[in-house]
C-alpha cells in the first residue's frame, strides 16, 4: 500500500486518472455519434449496447495488455499506437461544436441546442449500421485506454490494477456525465491529451531501448 504514497507512484496515479477520465468520456461521445442517427426508440439501445461492450472490452484487454507489454517490441508498438491516437483525439477536439451536441443529444435524450429535436440533424442510419461503427469504436478506443494505462503504471503494478479498475467503472458507470464535463470544460481534455502524449512518448522511447540492442544483434 505504501506504493502509492511515493512521489513516482503519485505522479502516474495522476496521470492514470485523467487518462480514464478523457478516454472514457471520449469514447462515450463516439457511441453517442453513432447513435444519433438513429431513430429515438433504437437509440438508448444503442448506445446501452456500446456502454456495455465497451466495459466488457476494456475488462479483456486490461487482462491481456499487461502481460503483452513484457514482449519485446510490444511497448514500442504500443508507443505508436498512442501517438496515432493523440493525433486523433486532436483532430476531434478541432472538430465542429455542433456535431458533438448531436452526439450528446443522444447519449442524454435531451434537445440541448433548441432547435426543437434531439440529434435531428445526424445522418440517418440502420441499427446494423449504428451498432457495427460503435463495436469498431469500442474496440479500438478500449483498447487505446488500456495502453494508455498500462504505459503511464508500468513500474507501479498497484496503480497499474487501481487505473484499469477505474477505467471499467467510470465506462460502466459515469461515462455520459464525463462526456458532458468534457464538452463544458475542454481544457480538461487538452490536458489529458498532453499526458496521453507524454506517455507515448515514453514508451516509444522505453520500447526502443529494449529493442536497440536486438537491432544491434546484441
Amino acid at each position: 500500500m505504501s506504493e502509492f504514497f511515493t512521489t513516482e507512484a503519485l505522479t502516474a496515479l495522476l496521470q492514470v486518472i485523467m487518462i480514464d477520465l478523457v478516454l472514457a468520456g471520449d469514447n462515450a461521445i463516439v457511441i453517442g455519434l453513432a447513435a444519433a442517427g438513429l431513430p429515438k426508440e433504437q437509440r438508448a439501445k444503442a448506445i446501452l449496447i456500446g456502454i456495455i461492450a465497451a466495459t466488457v472490452l476494456r475488462i479483456g484487454f486490461a487482462a491481456a495488455t499487461t502481460q503483452l507489454l513484457q514482449i519485446v517490441g510490444l511497448l514500442l508498438a504500443g508507443g505508436i499506437l498512442l501517438l496515432w491516437v493523440c493525433w486523433k483525439m486532436w483532430r476531434e477536439l478541432r472538430t465542429s461544436h455542433a456535431e458533438e451536441i448531436q452526439g450528446e443529444e443522444a447519449l442524454e435524450g435531451r434537445d440541448l441546442d433548441h432547435d426543437g429535436r434531439i440529434a435531428g440533424t445526424a445522418p440517418r442510419k440502420t441499427f446494423a449500421q449504428a451498432a457495427w461503427q460503435i463495436v469498431i469504436a469500442d474496440v479500438s478506443m478500449s483498447l487505446d485506454n488500456v495502453l494508455a494505462v498500462a504505459g503511464a503504471a508500468r513500474e507501479h503494478p498497484n496503480v497499474l490494477i487501481f487505473g484499469l479498475i477505474l477505467s471499467i467503472a467510470l465506462m460502466g458507470v459515469a461515462a455520459t456525465f464525463i462526456a458532458r464535463l468534457l464538452q463544458k470544460h475542454r481544457w480538461i481534455a487538452y490536458v489529458g491529451l498532453a499526458i496521453i502524449l507524454y506517455v507515448a512518448v515514453e514508451m516509444i522511447y522505453r520500447g526502443a531501448l529494449e529493442v536497440w540492442p536486438l537491432v544491434n544483434g546484441g
